[in-house]
């Protein structure tokens, strides 16, 4: 289910914690000198969250080095590119500030890699025509509206309406099915917190993994003084060879230590694609064995490939434009890769500078047939307005494994790791 993949660990958190006018297509069009002048894009991070500060700026991290890289070879076709940043704390308040400093006082062209807990402004940008493209799916705002553009793509009307299909979201069962037919997996453990959002995410899981015939272990700790121990326990004694949860990074790592301890042996520990980065050997630092059991699944190429020669691109990017930046992450690679679609889609219009660069054209790049792929980076990803859900669709997934020394190594080619699957309904 990938958007709800995308989100998982931070659903349990999110209990935790008008419209804008259309700016004029011709403020953006070449004329005289302004065929030179910078091109204004924004970034949304909720990167002073509740969540914590660390979670949210990967995607943030990735585009600001694509764009720092690209403008090191010459901008867009001569052009600059003037990349603004804002902070809205995790909080709709601060959402709604930054649409109207980036949107109404700044003039950005598009916002891109958004990346916010409450995407409260969502409406006001899709009502002001501003592409927002390669965004995380953290809220349903990019199966909503028009002119938000999902760094993994979209079948749904999008008209603003309601999420989905009146209010109903659909995703495949392509990761379980994944672990049955590769790794002979059969017991399922899903974990999560006594809170709603959490039980209502690990009953999604669960779904899922008993339309694909697993005999399904649930256990619920509680979100305040959870017993990890008593969870990993009984998940040994009944069996479990894959464990799955909607727990947040700090409760993944609790739980793997409390499998350790109890001599649990897994075949998989499946984390999300938040924990797909290097540090790995700092969370789970207690917890070797379990450790070395953890995959993850997703939907572009793992950031550690480095055989893989666009991933090399953006791992080189990063070293040169963000040294500050330790860590590396999947979310950065996807940062990256958004930055890119929208690099690509202004390209498409600028046409060696006789072109003429509008948001209509820009959006006509996002909404053709091709998939894009952001040269290999991502699963091939396209934006479609289906009437109807589809009952089954064909997935692929990215696949990877921790293994100490190595790091996070690739499970065979995201392209080649597909199934059709069915498609099961689920309200957001």
């Amino acid at each position: 289910m990938r958007a709800a993949l995308a989100v998982a660990v931070l659903l349990p958190l999110l209990l935790v914690a008008a419209c804008g006018s259309r700016l004029p297509e011709s403020d953006f069009g070449p004329r005289g000198d302004a065929s030179r002048a910078p091109v204004r894009v924004g970034i949304i991070t909720s990167a002073t969250s509740p969540v914590g500060g660390e979670a949210f700026v990967g995607p943030r991290e990735g585009a600001l080095a694509y764009f720092a890289d690209l403008n090191a070879d010459g901008g867009l076709d001569g052009r600059p590119v003037e990349v603004l940043t804002c902070d809205d704390g995790g909080s709709g308040v601060g959402n709604n500030a930054c649409f109207t400093e980036l949107v109404r006082e700044r003039g950005v062209f598009a916002l891109v890699a958004t990346t916010s807990l409450d995407y409260a402004a969502a409406r006001r940008v899709s009502a002001a025509g501003v592409p927002d493209i390669g965004g995380q799916p953290i809220t349903p705002a990019y199966d909503t509206y028009p002119h938000l553009y999902s760094i993994y793509g979209s079948s749904a009307p999008r008209t603003g309406a309601a999420p989905g299909w009146n209010g109903v979201l659909y995703g495949g069962t392509e990761v379980y099915r994944y672990f049955k037919e590769r790794l002979g997996a059969r017991t399922a453990g899903v974990v999560a917190y006594n809170q709603s959002a959490s039980a209502a995410y690990a009953g999604l899981i669960a779904r899922g993994l008993e339309t694909e015939g697993y005999r399904v272990v649930r256990e619920t700790v509680d979100f305040a003084l959870p017993n990890w121990r008593a969870a990993a326990a009984d998940l040994r004694a009944q069996g479990a060879d894959v464990v799955f949860d909607a727990l947040d990074s700090h409760g993944n790592a609790r739980l793997c230590e409390a499998l350790d301890a109890v001599g649990a042996t897994l075949t998989a520990k499946l984390t999300n694609v938040q924990n797909w980065n290097s540090a790995v050997p700092r969370d789970y630092a207690d917890a070797p064995r379990c450790r070395n059991a953890l995959w993850v699944t997703g939907s572009s190429r793992n950031h550690d490939d480095l055989a893989h020669p666009a991933v090399r691109a953006f791992r080189e990017a990063m070293d040169t434009y963000r040294e500050g930046t330790s860590l590396r992450s999947q979310w950065q690679l996807e940062g990256w890769a958004a930055a890119m679609w929208f690099t690509d889609a202004a390209r498409s219009c600028l046409d060696g500078g006789a072109g003429d660069l509008t948001r209509d054209c820009v959006e006509r790049f996002l909404n053709r047939d091709e998939p894009y792929t952001a040269d290999g980076l991502l699963l091939p990803a396209r934006f479609r307005h289906l009437a109807e859900p589809p009952a089954t669709r064909r997935a692929c997934l990215s696949v990877a494994r921790w293994r100490d020394g190595s790091g996070w190594v690739t499970q065979g080619e995201m392209t080649e790791n597909c199934a059709t699957v069915p498609q099961l309904g689920y309200r957001p």
